[in-house]
């Protein structure tokens, strides 16, 4: 009896290991040896440096980031964060009359981390800023005074044309293309956009010439009217379109114009969608809290996300580089971060607060203009989503949560000074 029991499980052990194998089999090939990419399946590229139509040449590499995953089939094919290639097509200086300079950028094919190479198809075409207005109505003035030195102002150039760092260009893929399985990741599909974001963004804004100026210390979640209401309820005001000269505004308005427009800054390849700004009443032009808004690609919960650069206007004094003239700063830039959040958390405007840790800290860095600024490299997270808030159960009372951190998140002020000395 117990050796015919024996036999029995001797079978069932014999069974077991020969069918063992076609279990993991069989999962296995539910993943296809190949994955064809669609042809036009869109590539989100940030362009990883700056280039000057005054410096740069035809052929030149260019570095660009993926910075969003490409997944198919539950696998990421192009995983965000892997370098792309591009190459200058074309370069055009300035010229006379006023002409802008030009750059054209073309995408060459991308390899793949498993040796599969992607033909991308796109590009960007970036010009500089035409002067041509401006001579033609320096003409017409000289002309009314003095008519034989009006051919002189044809000799007036453009500007040379730069394509800032940050720049976004969307690739698309050139044609079906099949890619070897072996080797690619599992998708990520619920992973946080903010998190992604952050991976990405870059720590500083840009000014019409690629230098680096003030750091981005501030993250919105809100829907454009959301942004609005939040800093109309706290005073603040949505400053004027910027004018080639400023002079013009100025005899128009008068220095007592709380929308004094603000200068403009780079960030994703495009100047700032918001500029907001409290004046102080007793100093309109020369003082004042003010940021400078991007909307970016990323959204929460199908909600935009927008990124904000601010700082405190003190003064009015001589540039170090750059413009003639420009603001002096207050140069402990988290006292404005942290003003901004106090602000719109008065007015009941801020449902949720957290502080960020940036991938690249910036503990210390100058103005585009030259002016020094230090910071703890926190930035600050407001959620001015209001609507479904109670229906939720959700508390408006806002709360500041930090975000787990490999250091400390309190540096001392002079830890920012002996870091400044030190890059100097």
């Amino acid at each position: 009896m117990f050796s015919v029991y024996l036999g029995k499980i001797q079978a069932h052990i014999l069974l077991a290991m020969l069918l063992a194998p076609f279990g993991p089999a069989q999962e296995m090939s539910s993943v296809p040896a190949r994955i064809t990419i669609p042809d036009g399946t869109p590539v989100k590229l940030q362009l990883a440096e700056s280039i000057s139509s005054a410096r740069a040449h035809v052929g030149d590499d260019v570095r660009l980031n993926v910075v969003r995953d490409v997944s198919l089939e539950g696998l990421t094919v192009i995983p965000a964060g892997t370098m792309a290639r591009s190459s200058i097509a074309g370069i055009r200086g300035r010229r006379l009359l006023g002409i802008g300079g030009k750059v054209s950028l073309r995408i060459d094919p991308r390899q793949m981390v498993n040796g599969d190479q992607v033909e991308l198809r796109g590009g960007k075409e970036v010009k500089g800023a035409s002067r041509t207005k401006l001579m033609v109505g320096a003409m017409i003035v000289t002309g009314l005074i003095f008519l034989p030195a009006t051919p002189v102002f044809l000799l007036t150039p453009g500007r040379q044309s730069t394509v800032v760092e940050s720049t976004e260009i969307t690739a698309q893929v050139d044609g079906d293309t099949p890619v070897l399985s072996a080797g690619l990741l599992c998708s990520q599909e619920s992973a946080s956009e903010v998190d992604q974001m952050m991976h990405f963004l870059p720590p500083r804004v840009f000014d019409a010439e690629g230098r680096e100026g003030d750091m981005l210390n501030l993250v919105f979640v809100g829907q454009p009217a959301d942004l609005q209401k939040a800093f109309a309820s706290a005073g603040w005001v949505k400053t004027d379109r910027w004018r080639p000269v400023f002079v013009w505004h100025l005899l128009q308005h008068g220095t007592n114009d709380a929308r004094l427009p603000m200068s403009r800054f780079n960030l994703f390849g495009r100047v700032q969608d918001y500029s907001y700004a409290l004046p102080d009443p007793e100093a309109v032009v020369s003082r004042r809290h003010h940021l400078r808004i991007w909307k970016t690609d990323y959204t929460m919960d199908g909600t935009p996300i927008w990124v904000g650069a601010a700082t405190h206007d003190l003064a009015i004094e001589i540039a170090k580089r750059g413009h003639l003239m420009s603001h002096r700063i207050d140069p402990d830039v988290d006292a404005e971060r942290n003003f901004i959040g106090a602000e719109l958390t008065s007015v009941s405007s801020v449902s949720r607060q957290e502080y960020l840790l940036r991938v690249d800290p910036v503990f210390g860095a100058q103005t585009a203009s030259g002016e020094t600024y230090y910071s703890d490299s926190r930035i600050l997270f407001l959620d001015l989503q209001q609507t479904g808030l109670s229906e939720a159960g959700v508390s408006k009372q806002s709360s500041v949560i930090v975000r787990a951190s490999s250091g400390p998140i309190a540096v001392p002020a002079a830890s920012f000074q002996s870091h400044l000395a030190s890059a100097h």
